[in-house]
Parts: structure tokens; sequence; C-alpha cells
């Protein structure tokens, strides 16, 4: 049976300005996906970016493209082939209304 792990790293985050999520460790697992939720509609576009580390400590981001939309609904981020540590940072566009957000972060085998 293959394992798998639902983590709410961010809960009624009012997402004024870049924010990165704390680190979270997953050595274990093969793929991940972010779930950015707007809690309360915004007005803009932001921009979701994987980072990936080995310590936990430095970051460099992830190779996949960067995921853009709207403040509204859910974003998702998918990722595979990442080190032991993931965190996601989220960049509102210039003059995006800030929303309010939840980040999960879904993980498996």
């Amino acid at each position: 049976m293959r394992e798998s792990q639902t983590a709410v790293l961010e809960r009624g985050l009012e997402l004024t300005g870049e924010c990165a999520t704390e680190p979270f460790e997953t050595p274990w697992a093969a793929e991940a996906r972010w779930f950015v939720q707007f809690l309360e509609p915004g007005r803009g576009t932001v921009s979701l970016r994987t980072q990936i580390s080995a310590d936990g400590l430095t970051w460099v981001d992830h190779e996949n493209a960067p995921v853009n939309g709207e403040a509204a609904g859910i974003l998702t981020a998918p990722v595979r082939d990442f080190g032991h540590w993931l965190r996601l940072v989220v960049t509102p566009a210039e003059g995006t209304v800030a929303p309010l957000v939840r980040i999960v972060l879904s993980l498996k085998e």
C-alpha cells in the first residue's frame, strides 16, 4: 500500500507580499502537489514557485516553471524529483489586492 500525507502549512494568511511557507521535510515522498486556496476573492494574479533544499536552510528554485493564475478559487502546482525539503513561495503581482489564503501540501510515495 502506498503512503500519503497532507499538511496544512498556512491558514488564513493575508498575502500582502511575497511569502514562503515553512520548510517541510519530504525525503520519503516521490511526488507532491501544492494547493493554494483563496479564502476570500482577491483581485490580481499570483505566482507559485516551488523551492527545494538538501538541508532545510539553503534554498533554490525547482526546475518546474512557476504556476501563475488569478487570485481566486484554487491554484495547484505539481512537483516531482525533489530533494529532502520543500517549500512554496507565493508572489502576488503588483497591484494585487491581498487575499486570504490556505496552503496545503499533499505528498505520496
